[in-house]
């Protein structure tokens, strides 16, 4: 079973970031919104695979998060995993941000989140964050 490392990431205004996959065919999920993360390599922790993401992706060093939680993920995905998910602020204008991987970053408020067309079961599990952790 393959392992993930991804992060949720809220500005101070209570939006969060994410990234849309490439709409390229053979990718799982293209032109979908996904979370910044990636997959675990072989030696590395779920949090060293999670700095190493963030840093591929945005150019961004990654310094202040907390765990939030694990999914195990048996269906809704391209293959069954493990997601090893946290939580992380970040305020930085979405026009200083630059996208390593993928088409563009973009904020979604609380609002928009049940009708972004979201990468495999990442609605539900940024859903349930945003029920953990209402204003």
């Amino acid at each position: 079973m393959k392992t993930i490392a991804a992060i949720i990431l809220e500005n101070d205004k209570g939006e969060f970031l994410l990234a849309l996959r490439d709409n390229k065919p053979g990718i799982p999920f293209p032109n979908h919104w996904d979370l910044i993360g990636g997959h675990v390599e072989e030696g590395e922790t779920p949090e060293q695979a999670l700095v190493r993401e963030y840093k591929e992706e945005l150019d961004l060093e990654l310094k202040d998060y907390t765990f939030y939680k694990k999914v195990e993920c048996r269906k809704g995905d391209a293959y069954d995993n493990i997601k090893y998910i946290y939580a992380g602020k970040i305020n930085i204008p979405i026009e200083e941000i630059t996208l390593l991987e993928g088409e563009r970053p973009k904020y979604f408020s609380r609002e928009e989140i049940p009708n972004v067309k979201f990468a495999n079961i990442i609605k539900s599990i940024v859903m349930d964050y945003i029920n953990d952790n209402k204003k």
